[in-house]
């Protein structure tokens, strides 16, 4: 439902206006004094503003210019009983989207605020457009050429053309919000809204006011009309991430939406219909918590038509050298000459288990992009923890030799580098002490 907000210090005009406009399927809040229209303009989701031109404190024209300051996109109607040639320019000057004279035909003004609508609308999309194909959400680019992702690379093709519920299972790290992404810009609804929410981050009343929207004085703090996201999705899809978390009173409002496709927005009472495709994510066993009764099975269905699985990043080790390649691509500050990865450096991440997956993956990624001296990274490089777990990630003969190397410059520090002290402690005799010694490049 699209938002209109009409200024006018002749409340006449506001109830008229409003009489005419809400029929059309428009939610319209009125207002006849500039000054508080502006605090509206800041703290609420508008669609368009309709405002007189000769008001008290702030005419027209400078309310126009401060709409502009909060949101230069923001389509701005501009109506007078006093109009000029020159008023009209002025009013174009700086960027109105319209200007109409009092008395108005009724039609023609219907027809102004709908390709004004028209306009804003395609503005967002386009912005929302330009936003996704900068960060390349396309299914092509989730990296991976594993047997587990070429599965999942299906499963998108198949469901994007579909309005299924898809629900996106795995540990977290592992790249459930892309999956989400490359479902709906391969989709027809690409150039629509795609908005997502972290179930998980927010209280329950901030969640929920979050999902639905709130009506201005719904609660504490609600100091203006805010839309949910819901409504912002509308026509596009809502991805709800960590859905698992969500408490029960609010698993029943969703179902009821995902069943009419309906709601009314906190402390509101009327209905605001909208079309969206849901996709969520979770990292939980959700038939254990139904099981346990914290998870609502009708829901579950409800979100579960199509689950896509997605791997640990140990159980798809062999993306491993394309994910690695692609972040070093990502944070490397020059592009005319690749970063090398040294051998044991490779062996360390190999034989890695990463608990974090890939967020963990890139984000020791980019510190050794960071930490390296921009030709190659070593050990050194990475976080102190690997270089703790080198043994493990080696033979047995090396680890041992690791371990022996260790040992000697300990004991040799500890005894203020007097060998035949140091081989005494470590009880062998001075001539193996100083074979070791040379075979560690610690005598010149």
């Amino acid at each position: 439902m699209e938002t209109i907000l009409i200024i006018d210090d002749e409340k006449n005009y506001l109830v008229i206006l409003e009489a005419l406009l809400s029929p059309e399927g428009y939610e319209i809040i009125t207002e006849d004094n500039a000054m508080n229209a502006l605090h509206l303009i800041r703290e609420t989701d508008l669609d368009l503003i309709i405002t007189d031109m000769k008001m008290p404190e702030m005419n027209g024209i400078e309310l126009l210019e401060e709409s502009k300051k909060i949101n230069p996109e923001l389509p701005v109607i501009i109506m007078t009983a006093y109009g000029t040639i020159e008023m009209a320019v002025e009013a174009m000057k700086k960027k109105a989207y319209d200007y109409i004279t009092k008395p108005f035909r009724n039609e023609e003004l219907k027809l102004t605020i709908k390709k004004a609508l028209e306009n804003y609308r395609l503005i967002k999309e386009n912005r929302l457009l330009s936003e996704a194909l900068s960060d390349r959400y396309k299914y092509g680019n989730i990296i991976g050429k594993s047997k587990p992702m070429l599965k999942i690379y299906d499963m998108i093709r198949k469901v994007a053309q579909s309005r299924a519920s898809v629900m996106i299972t795995g540990p977290s790290g592992t790249g459930k919000e892309l999956i989400a992404k490359a479902i709906h810009y391969n989709s027809p609804r690409k150039n629509r809204p795609f908005i997502s929410l972290n179930c998980g981050a927010l209280t329950e009343t901030l969640l929920e006011s979050e999902l639905f929207g709130h009506e201005k004085g719904a609660f504490t703090g609600a100091i203006a009309m805010k839309k949910g996201r819901f409504e912002l999705a509308d026509e596009g899809t809502l991805f709800l991430d960590e859905v698992g978390v969500m408490p029960p009173s609010l698993q029943v409002k969703l179902l009821r939406v995902l069943q009419e496709m309906e709601f009314e927005r906190v402390g509101g009472t009327k209905t605001i219909k909208v079309d969206v495709r849901i996709l969520t994510a979770s990292n939980r066993k959700l038939k254990e918590d139904i099981d346990r009764g914290i998870f609502r099975e009708d829901l579950f269905y409800r979100l579960n038509v199509v689950q896509i699985d997605v791997p640990p990043l140990r159980d798809r080790i062999e993306d491993l050298p394309f994910l690695t390649a692609h972040f070093i691509e990502k944070y490397q500050p020059s592009k005319k000459k690749k970063i090398e990865i040294a051998p044991e450096v490779w062996k360390a991440l190999y034989n890695y288990r990463w608990p974090g997956n890939i967020r963990e993956l890139e984000n020791t990624i980019e510190r050794a992009v960071v930490m390296s001296s921009g030709e190659m990274i070593t050990m050194e490089d990475l976080p102190e923890y690997f270089v703790e777990m080198a043994p493990l990630n080696l033979t047995l003969p090396e680890a041992l030799e690791k371990l022996e190397e260790k040992l000697i410059r300990g004991a040799l520090e500890y005894n203020n580098q007097v060998q035949s002290q140091a081989a005494e402690m470590l009880g062998i005799s001075r001539r193996v002490m100083h074979y070791k010694m040379k075979k560690y490049g610690m005598l010149s």
